[in-house]
């Protein structure tokens, strides 16, 4: 099992950018694709970014396309989340999340066999 640490939250004012990093330990970081969800609060957890194994595909929630970038480093055991033009509505408790590599990745929660504790990102208006 791969364990997970995200860092990089904090608050920030609308249209600003912040990265959030996540570092993997454990097993083969390379053999997981990997995911950023969120959960504000009240609300459901949230899919938001998610990237192949070898950093290949990417995919996002139409709330963040054209704002937000996933990118990995294998090298280093670690997935970024690069957010820019930052939005009240995008506050919320940030999390990573692994999936070992399968032919098709599944963007819900249930699938992931890995969880970080998540970071806080509040964006005030």
């Amino acid at each position: 099992q791969v364990q997970l640490v995200e860092s990089g939250g904090g608050l920030v004012q609308a249209g600003e950018s912040v990265r959030l990093s996540c570092a993997a330990s454990g097993r083969t970081f390379s053999g997981y694709d990997m995911a950023w969800f969120r959960q504000a609060s009240g609300r459901e957890r949230e899919f938001v970014a998610a990237i192949r194994w070898n950093g290949g595909s990417t995919y996002y929630a139409d709330s963040v396309k054209c704002r937000f970038t996933i990118s990995r480093d294998n090298a280093k055991n670690t997935v970024y989340l690069q957010m820019k033009s930052l939005k009240p509505e995008d506050t919320a408790v940030y999390y990573c999340a692994a999936q070992q590599a399968k032919p098709i990745l599944t963007f819900i929660g249930e699938a992931f066999d890995a969880w970080g504790q998540g970071t806080q990102v509040t964006v005030s208006s």
